[in-house]
């Protein structure tokens, strides 16, 4: 099968396909906060005893480890004691369950802008990446390329193909890398390869034409090295790059301590960003090479899911020539998925041509599994794991109106709805 090959910035981060043949509408996404709607669909049924308080944070314009951070000083407490079940967009209006290891009466002192806390339960246990079934999401499309009965044609075009073909390919998403200023890969690359010099380098000083003036100005000071005259006077937005500076202000040259500096789930964000740009790089041939994502073939991998649509990544399935058959009837009938190794230090290569697809990317990258046991800095290191090649969607649905249109739908947990309306936009990355 061919797909249609992607022009824009995307490839650099692994993302060369689309699904879709259809045409864009163009536009973007985000030009108000209110334009992207997300909310959590939990897995995490709250308790009525138990030592955490779990609460409903309904958050605008809010980055989750910056306002984690914020909420934690609001009741003096450590950020380590309230959890979450994942990360969300920034630009926009998140819903979800998070956990705090405290009273209530310690939660009501949260009084931070744009930030809507109801406590609704308590649990025996903290919430924890993962404890969530999914997200639903409503995203507006604003200043298109094309007139609205243009609009109507392709969004339904569109529609109807990610219908026949099963959903879209399971990129991991431009957030993953960072919107902005994507270089959370880059990072997380220099760590695998040992080097956390250079992983502090490029996290403080590596530019973006879509930050402000202030921000570039702080990256050119810190370029220098000159860590412990800019820490006073650093935007208020940069709070991690202003916990490394104050470290090696303190630290010179303890480049392994200033990444332990930080949290520990940025800490490992690093390291799987660069997993996913692998993952990316490795889906992206498997469509080069016109093999399917609905089907397995020989040397593949199969993963069952639950009642839920959870993929059970714990029970996989090696596609043999002996099994094939009943794998093929498993994925067919909604059962199990196709997947695609994320790299760590215990994956093993697949046999046939996904590993031989395997083997490509990562001798292109210099890279062997067992680099990412990363010396020292165990927060960044990973054994690996494996992910669905192929991403259903929920309810679908898109509304044409004057200013543009807004489609609706909800995605299985980790997986990104800007690779749904990369679908129907085709446009630059920035614009998401």
């Amino acid at each position: 099968m061919a797909y249609r090959p992607c022009t824009t910035a995307e490839a650099d981060i692994g993302m060369r396909y689309y699904m879709c043949d259809t045409g864009g509408t163009g536009g973007r996404i985000k030009a108000f906060a209110e334009d992207f709607v997300v909310d959590e669909i939990s897995s995490y049924p709250p308790e009525k005893e138990g030592e955490y308080v779990i609460a409903r944070v309904t958050s605008t314009n809010w980055e989750t480890n910056r306002m984690v951070r914020m909420m934690s000083r609001s009741m003096g407490i450590s950020r380590e004691r309230i959890g979450f079940a994942g990360t969300k967009d920034k630009r926009a209006v998140t819903s979800q369950l998070m956990s705090f290891k405290c009273s209530p009466e310690v939660v009501s002192k949260i009084n931070l802008k744009d930030l809507d806390i109801k406590v609704v339960g308590r649990s025996a246990r903290p919430m924890r990446i993962g404890d969530l079934i999914g997200n639903s999401f409503r995203i507006k499309v604003r200043e298109c390329d094309v007139p609205g009965d243009e609009i109507a044609r392709i969004c339904e075009a569109v529609r109807s193909e990610l219908g026949d073909r099963g959903g879209f390919p399971n990129y991991f998403g431009i957030q993953r890398f960072g919107t902005i200023r994507p270089i959370t890969h880059r990072v997380g690359e220099a760590l695998v390869r040992g080097n956390t010099e250079e992983a502090v380098r490029i996290y403080l000083s590596a530019p973006s034409e879509f930050e402000d003036e202030t921000v570039t100005e702080a990256r050119e000071r810190l370029a220098d090295g000159d860590y412990s005259e800019i820490v006073k006077d650093m935007p208020k937005n940069m709070d991690f790059e202003r916990t490394l500076a104050q470290h090696l202000s303190e630290n010179p040259g303890d480049y392994a301590g200033a990444i332990s500096s930080l949290p520990s789930n940025l800490q490992m964000m690093f390291t799987h960003a660069y997993q996913s740009y692998i993952f990316n790089m490795m889906l992206s041939e498997r469509m080069t090479r016109g093999l399917p994502l609905d089907m397995p073939i020989e040397g593949d991998t199969v993963i069952p899911k639950d009642a839920d649509g959870i993929p059970l990544h714990e029970k996989p399935v090696k596609v043999t020539g002996k099994n094939i058959d009943l794998a093929m009837k498993q994925v067919r009938t909604g059962r199990a998925f196709v997947a695609i190794t994320i790299f760590g230090s215990d994956s093993t290569f697949s046999e046939g041509e996904m590993g031989d697809i395997e083997r490509k990317v990562m001798d292109s990258e210099r890279i062997k599994a067992e680099d990412f046991l990363v010396v020292g800095l165990p927060n960044c290191s990973s054994k690996g794991s494996s992910r669905e090649i192929l991403c259903p969607i929920g309810d679908l649905g898109v509304t044409v109106d004057d200013d543009g249109y807004t489609a609706s739908f909800s995605l299985p947990k980790g997986n990104y709805a800007t690779c749904v309306m990369r679908e129907f936009m085709k446009s630059n990355m920035t614009h998401f």
